[in-house]
């Protein structure tokens, strides 16, 4: 299957070739030749095709990103968007390195016991511990060959919080750093799931996130959504944020509709609810949980247990969101696609009717703006809560594609938008070229190439070049996920 396509990938001969400058002769495409470049196909090729199916393929380009300057490292990526520059940002966590990822930072401060630490909180008696590396930026922007463009923000660029996100100027920068957004007019958004307590010199010692930060690109302050503090869940708030705004719990994703500026948040690790608010001033429009249900019942959410009880007696449809409400994504065709990951499922709704009160407790169809389902691996039982962590579309005119990100499975699935079936998956659990450990983003260009992030101790940003199919057809598997 995999030889026919061969020809396609004289980019990446390409590649190799111009590589060879840095080597001995033999030059390093002589070397590594097709074997290379078929090792590369195998290892995502699509696996669990449906009988019938069209969908695209991928193979991973190992040599993107470039190697970052300044001794930086990636963190976990917390967040993955292709602005409209075919540009690709990353927010990353600078305080998720490790002792000996991050052992160049010098002493910064003193633990509680009087010890020389550095940032992150890790000692420093006598200063760096290794020659790489450090925490760099929190948002990165590559363009398509992987080269670092502009870079700013969060802890890892200090001269930035000071001169640019300052609590006395309403900006208070997230303990964890969650979910990244570009809207139409180039505003950058980007969310929050930490508890600052102030236990390192670099940690917040604000309490728990609750809060959206706006910003340009150039890493300007814009508006501040939510805020920090004491929380508890309060999935029908309105008002009870900055400057008036929703108070937002732990919030992990937003997107914003191109057509009315609209921005709509997943609300989150906390809340068990999508919150609609206006992207210029960040005030309250609207709100819905599961089935598009407003008001949201939080007692029965976060009363409820895991999923996985709810599934050894039989009940496949929780009337709630259950934490974390993961993703929120709108294809062009007015569709809101809504992870919510601890049930293991992406719930769809009309975007033009969600957010009002409504009342939907069977789940009926085309009540409250829902429109329906999928469930991805419904049966997996693990500690991590849930499968579906990420959505986003193939770039054909009716963005056939369904790409669905699966955080147990680590795994994307392949989905025909239209019929909701599996039409195969591509990655597995592993931390070599093209395998995931904890997927967190997928990210598509306009060329079909996605860009994935992982969290935990993956900390990569990963680029699949598409090959193949541009869109998805065929009826596909009727389960999504499960052993094949």
């Amino acid at each position: 299957m995999h030889k026919r396509f061969l020809g396609a990938f004289a980019a990446v001969g390409l590649m190799l070739a111009t590589a060879s400058s840095a080597f001995a002769e033999p030059n390093a495409a002589d070397i590594l030749g097709e074997t290379a470049l078929q090792n590369l196909l195998e290892r995502t090729a699509p696996v669990n095709v449906a009988e019938g199916a069209a969908l695209p393929s991928f193979i991973t380009d190992p040599s993107w990103p470039k190697i970052l300057p300044n001794n930086w490292t990636f963190g976990q990526i917390a967040g993955v968007y292709v602005d409209s520059d075919d540009h690709i940002w990353l927010l990353q966590r600078p305080r998720s390195l490790s002792n000996e990822e991050a052992g160049l930072l010098d002493a910064v401060g003193k633990n509680a016991d009087g010890a020389d630490v550095s940032g992150l909180g890790h000692p420093r008696p006598f200063g760096p511990t290794t020659d790489c590396c450090q925490p760099g930026p929190a948002l990165m922007e590559f363009d398509q060959e992987g080269t670092l463009l502009r870079a700013w923000g969060g802890p890892g660029d200090p001269a930035w919080m000071e001169a640019k996100c300052r609590e006395e100027d309403g900006c208070y920068w997230p303990a964890n750093e969650h979910g990244l957004y570009i809207d139409h007019n180039g505003f950058i958004y980007i969310g929050s799931n930490g508890t600052g307590n102030g236990s390192t010199p670099w940690a917040s010692t604000n309490g728990v996130d609750g809060h959206i930060l706006k910003f340009t690109k150039d890493g300007d302050f814009v508006l501040q959504i939510g805020m920090p503090g004491e929380l508890t869940p309060a999935s029908n708030d309105t008002n009870g944020g900055i400057n008036g705004t929703p108070q937002l719990m732990r919030p992990a994703d937003m997107t914003v509709d191109p057509e009315t500026n609209l921005l709509y948040v997943a609300d989150g690790y906390g809340n068990n609810r999508v919150v609609v608010v206006n992207a210029e001033d960040g005030q309250y429009v609207g709100h819905f949980g599961a089935y598009g249900q407003n008001p949201v019942d939080d007692d029965l959410a976060d009363n409820s247990g895991l999923f996985v009880e709810d599934f050894e007696r039989g009940d496949l449809n929780p009337k709630f969101f259950r934490n974390p409400v993961h993703c929120v994504k709108i294809a062009d065709d007015g569709l809101l696609y809504v992870c919510d990951r601890g049930n293991n499922r992406v719930q769809i709704f009309n975007k033009a009717e969600v957010g009002g009160v409504c009342t939907n407790a069977d789940g009926s169809v085309g009540q409250c703006g829902y429109v329906g389902e999928l469930k991805a691996s419904v049966a997996t039982r693990t500690t991590i809560p849930g499968t579906a962590v990420t959505v986003n579309f193939s770039n054909d005119d009716n963005q056939s594609c369904l790409y669905v990100g699966d955080n147990s499975n680590m795994t994307i699935y392949v989905v025909n938008r239209e019929t909701l079936g599996e039409l195969g998956r591509f990655g597995r659990f592993g931390q070599g070229t093209g395998d995931f450990h904890w997927l967190h983003n997928v990210a598509t260009d306009s060329h079909g190439n996605l860009y994935t992030g992982e969290v935990d101790t993956g900390k990569r940003p990963q680029k699949f070049v598409r090959y193949g199919e541009v869109g998805c057809s065929g009826e596909g598997h009727s389960t999504i996920g499960g052993a094949y």
